[in-house]
C-alpha cells in the first residue's frame, strides 16, 4: 500500500540510516540511543512518510524498554528471560518491518 511521498531523499536517507543504528542496537545497545536521537530531533512535516516511520521507532524502543525492565525485575523467577528474549525479537521485527516498509515507500500502523 504504497501512501506516502518523501519530499527530499535525504529524509529518506536518515530514516535508513535510524533502523540500521537501531538493528544495530539490538545487539550493541549504544547505536539504538543514536537512532532515537535522529528520531526525535529529525526535520519533517507532521503527518508525513518520514514521521510515521519516526514515530514508529520511537515506539518501539521505548515498548521494549518497558518489557526489558519488566524481564529483568522478574529474571529472579525465569520467566524474565523469556519476557527478555521475546521483546527482543519484537524489537528485531518492528525494526525490520519498518525497514522494509521505508524501502518501498510504504506508511506503518500508527
Amino acid at each position: 500500500m504504497r501512501t506516502g511521498v518523501y519530499h527530499r531523499e535525504s529524509d529518506r536517507t536518515l530514516v535508513v540510516v535510524a533502523y540500521i543504528l537501531h538493528l544495530i542496537g539490538a545487539v550493541a545497545g549504544v547505536t539504538s540511543l543514536i537512532g532515537l536521537a535522529l528520531n526525535y530531533f529529525h526535520d519533517s512535516s507532521p503527518h508525513s512518510l518520514v514521521e510515521n516511520h519516526h514515530r514508529w521507532m520511537i515506539r518501539s524502543f521505548w515498548w521494549a524498554v518497558v518489557w526489558m525492565v519488566v524481564g529483568w525485575i522478574t529474571s529472579v523467577i525465569l520467566i524474565g528471560w523469556v519476557i527478555m528474549g521475546l521483546a527482543w525479537l519484537w524489537y528485531l521485527y518492528r525494526h525490520v518491518r519498518g525497514l522494509l516498509a521505508v524501502l518501498s515507500g510504504d506508511r506503518l500502523p500508527s
